[in-house]
């Protein structure tokens, strides 16, 4: 293999650097990074003290291309990732505008010429590269650049997390890939087990700090028990998306390190308490900066605990900007030192960073607080399910059971009301009805005596009452089992009541309607959900009609 002649130091320059994980990756590696470009000052007052070099505050796509260093050997960048990520918008960000900072980037490259390069991205914009690099496309102008975009796992290179990222550059990817032969693989419990210790022993790059001076590791308070239900129901039971595990599995890579969370998203980590055995918390912020591949001694300047989370979350982990460093210097896979051999020159900067005082369980909620939960027997994975959600307009809800079925691209729906429990009950046997009666019993029984006006104040803590959305819910689920296995022993049967409900509702067009052979393979399931969902919205559409009815009666006199 043919290397760099040997000579000075490789200068770097790192764009849209944020907190510095690039830089401090390539300064691992034996590169200067002499100047970092960064919006955010916080950011770059964050990259300025742990790094030591000059980082600059300016927004990129206005900065000269007559200001930036000469003789630079090396350019990298993360450019914003926001309008491409997927969880902004739901996939619809602006792609155009998007694109803007990644024209920015390569026309910086252009003008620099640099030896080498390489920018990272989320997945996603490997194939919007791709697309755009074609003749007549927003960047085809760059071609002569030699980009070629490849998916990276960052799991595989010694950082405990399952990151995927586009990374994209004119290096030798292939080398890249053979240092992650002999980096090792790390778990989410390494890393929360070696933060419990009274001298910490830095699970990545291995130097030792005494506890008292490790920063941001503020544990937020447990989460409470609604808190709780709201995360296992988001990672196990979503309306829409696959299983995850909870709490977190200690005993692997954790999921991707995001910028937001809050509390009860689907997307924050969880793990049960190290300290409180049977409680669950969040991870903080250090934990999660020792999953991003940061050292214990790395310091973050945020002023709160979000700028914080949002420092960590938007980095590129330095564990792995340190093997792509590598890979720009042609360096064989056998002269890669691994980074416990840097761990004397990661001294903590002064001053350290204060902590932030964690997010605290949210007390108060919007009047018109949002409430859509699967249930659990009736929910056949792949967006088919049954749910309890709440429709409401200036604190006033409408609560009811809906039917869902398709594919993401064409979703369909059943109406569930009275009229169709009364069709279905007289379609089945006589025997089979008086099987299931004491079961739909209980179920209208507890809707009619449901507190149904006060569940919304209940779920939005904004006031008291009888039935806690939960408790419907929890019934709703009992009813749907009970239910389908009675009339498992009845699929004939199912699937004719359940292919004449569609043909009632959608006619002629019910033979084009996606996703029919997975309600026939599950009919005894969907025909149970529908006569649990259709009994109780005669119930609750019962109350809701009572209270528009009491209204008018208190605004006439």
């Amino acid at each position: 293999m043919v290397t760099i002649k040997a000579r000075a130091r490789l200068r770097a320059v790192d764009l849209y650097s944020g907190v510095g994980g690039w830089s401090l990756g390539l300064r691992l590696a034996g590169i200067d990074v002499v100047a970092s470009y960064e919006r955010w000052d916080l950011a770059n007052e964050t990259n300025f003290k742990n790094n030591r070099h000059q980082a600059q505050t300016v927004d990129i796509r206005r900065l000269s291309l007559d200001d930036l260093p000469s003789n630079i050997d090396i350019v990298v960048g993360s450019p914003p990732c926001t309008e491409f990520s997927f969880s902004n918008r739901g996939g619809n960000g602006n792609i155009a505008d998007g694109l803007e900072d990644i024209r920015k980037f390569l026309t910086i490259v252009q003008h620099l010429k640099p030896r080498f390069w390489a920018m990272e991205n989320v997945p996603r914009v490997a194939k919007i590269l791709e697309s755009e690099l074609h003749p007549g496309g927003l960047l085809a102008e760059f071609r002569h650049l030699g980009l070629v975009p490849h998916i990276v796992n960052m799991e595989d290179f010694g950082v405990p997390q399952r990151r995927r990222r586009c990374v994209a550059g004119n290096f030798d990817f292939t080398l890249l890939t053979e240092y992650a032969k002999k980096a090792p693989k790390r778990t989410l419990g390494e890393v929360v087990r070696a933060l419990t210790e009274s001298r910490i022993r830095d699970p990545l790059y291995g130097l030792y700090l005494d506890k008292r001076e490790l920063s941001d590791h503020v544990e937020e308070s447990p989460l409470n028990e609604e808190e709780v239900r709201i995360n296992r129901a988001g990672k196990m039971l979503h309306p829409v998306y696959n299983t995850m595990s909870f709490p977190d599995s200690l005993s692997r890579s954790v999921r991707t390190i995001t910028a937001t969370c809050t509390r009860v998203s689907r997307e924050s980590i969880v793990i049960e308490s190290p300290r409180q055995p049977g409680s669950y918390r969040r991870l903080t912020v250090r934990e999660r900066a020792c999953l991003q591949g940061f050292p214990v001694t790395f310091q973050f300047y945020g002023k709160s605990y979000g700028e914080k989370l949002r420092m960590v979350g938007n980095a590129v982990p330095p564990a792995f900007a340190y093997y792509v460093a590598q890979a720009l210097q042609k360096r064989p896979p056998d002269d890669v030192k691994p980074l416990t051999e840097y761990s004397d020159t990661l001294k903590s900067p002064v001053p350290l960073a204060n902590d932030a005082s964690p997010e605290r369980p949210g007390s108060r909620y919007t009047r018109n607080r949002t409430f859509r939960f699967a249930i659990p027997s009736l929910r056949l994975m792949s967006g088919v399910r049954f749910e309890l959600a709440n429709n409401v307009s200036d604190g006033d809800a409408l609560w009811e059971v809906a039917f869902y079925f398709g594919t993401s691209k064409s979703i369909k729906s059943l109406s569930l009301d009275g009229s169709l429990y009364d069709w279905i009950f007289e379609k089945i046997p006589v025997e089979l009805r008086q099987e299931i009666s004491p079961d739909i019993a209980s179920l209208t029984d507890f809707v009619n005596r449901a507190d149904v006006a006060n569940m919304q104040r209940i779920w939005s803590h904004s006031g008291v009452g009888l039935t806690r959305p939960f408790m419907l819910l929890d019934l709703l689920d009992e009813c749907g089992a009970r239910l389908t296995k009675i009339l498992s022993r009845q699929e004939v049967l199912a699937q004719t009541l359940v292919g004449l409900v569609i043909w009632n509702q959608y006619g002629e067009d019910a033979l084009g309607l996606p996703g029919l052979s997975k309600l026939a393979r599950n009919a005894p399931q969907i025909l149970a959900g529908l006569l649990v969902g259709a009994r109780a919205n005669d119930g609750l559409r019962a109350h809701a009609d009572r209270m528009v009815r009491l209204r008018k009666e208190a605004a006439a006199g």
